[in-house]
């Protein structure tokens, strides 16, 4: 084998493991789950909660929502579409001693969202006014205007007032568009990952990037100083 074929193969080789390297460095399609989110109230707006509703512990006067939606994950979780109110879901439970008054919005969300067979019972939200212990959580509250509630193994909640029958938080793959629809060929943004470059976008590191480079580079120094000795 001469220099010179050395040096092309050398150069073949760093391209392909740079396009392999770039084709895992990019972000995969990300599946879908369908859960029931939860929410708190924050100034008249919906916020996602950051613990469960079985260790949330509203104060009186606080509103609390539940969404059952097919979601990407937390930041694409589908908000209520009731805004929290306290005084319009109870405005005739008064306060009584050692108890709170939590406000709660249950939202089944849309056919679109619901498993197979099954529909949303009920195509507005609902709301119930809940008293319950001054030291009760979400939980309770909602316990308080939806039963029954169904939660698996690790305590998720996986349905509000018998819905969905079954299933809880399963991932949902994205259906396939037919070859050479717009849908099947148009771009996509990337979904949220939890790496990211060293920009963090999402995309290949810029480490990985120079790195790639310094391959291409070599390897087409190699190449010119073949054909030089040739």
């Amino acid at each position: 084998m001469t220099l010179r074929t050395k040096a092309s193969g050398a150069l073949a080789c760093g391209t392909a493991g740079l396009l392999l390297a770039l084709g895992a460095a990019a972000p995969a399609q990300a599946a879908g789950y369908r859960y029931w989110s939860f929410w708190e109230s924050d100034a008249g707006k919906w916020t996602y909660a950051t613990q469960g509703p079985a260790t949330a512990r509203p104060a009186d006067g606080d509103v609390i929502g539940f969404r059952f939606a097919l979601s990407e994950d937390s930041a694409d979780a589908t908000k209520p579409t009731t805004a929290p109110d306290f005084g319009a879901v109870c405005a005739d439970t008064g306060k009584t001693p050692g108890t709170k008054r939590i406000a709660v919005v249950v939202d089944f969300g849309t056919p679109k969202d619901a498993p197979a067979g099954e529909t949303p019972p009920r195509s507005a939200p609902t709301t119930g006014c809940a008293r319950i212990a001054e030291n009760g959580t979400a939980a309770e509250a909602l316990a308080a205007v939806a039963k029954p509630l169904r939660y698996d193994s690790s305590a998720m909640l996986c349905g509000i007032a018998g819905y969905p029958r079954k299933g809880c938080g399963e991932a949902v793959a994205e259906p396939a568009e037919p070859a050479g629809s717009p849908a099947s060929t148009a771009s996509k943004a990337p979904a949220p990952a939890t790496a990211t470059g060293d920009d963090g976008s999402g995309g290949p590191s810029l480490g990985l990037l120079v790195g790639g480079g310094a391959v291409l580079a070599l390897g087409a120094a190699a190449v010119w100083k073949s054909r030089r000795r040739a």
